[in-house]
């Protein structure tokens, strides 16, 4: 990544490219303030980030990715950013999303079993030649 136009920090092309949101995603995350810290500017107006907030939106992308909504993350964020004393609260809301993705990913595999169950029929189907009919949108005679 390279350094912005003073030579410090990271700018917001970095951070895109980074973490593969685009440049309106990082202007809302900072209107929603979503961030850990106001994100601070050159004499310019231009954003400078540092290394951790790529790491912070790295991880707020994986909590988007597996659903977490922007209320969720805003809410950690919020807590994250008013310092020590409220862990127990960040980790029963991390437990919380934990909990839904492994109900997702369950989810996920009980259809998965059943889709494979339907693709090695089709396979053995269709090697045999048997495969002509099946589930046909018309009842057979």
């Amino acid at each position: 990544m390279s350094k912005n136009a003073t030579g410090d920090g990271l700018s917001i092309g970095d951070v895109a490219k980074a973490t593969g949101l685009g440049v309106h995603a990082l202007r809302f995350f900072e209107r929603e303030e979503l961030f850990l810290r106001p994100i601070p500017r050159t004499v310019g107006g231009q954003r400078v980030y540092d290394p951790e907030d790529v790491e912070w939106l790295l991880l707020c992308n994986r909590l988007r990715d597996s659903g977490m909504p922007i209320a969720g993350v805003k809410r950690f964020a919020r807590l994250v950013r008013s310092g020590p004393g409220n862990e127990p609260e960040r980790l029963a809301l991390l437990e919380e999303h934990e909990r839904t993705v492994r109900d997702k990913i369950a989810d996920l595999t009980a259809s998965l079993e059943i889709i494979h169950g339907k693709v090695l029929t089709y396979r053995k189907h269709v090697e045999d030649g048997t495969a002509a009919g099946l589930w046909s949108p018309t009842p057979s005679p």
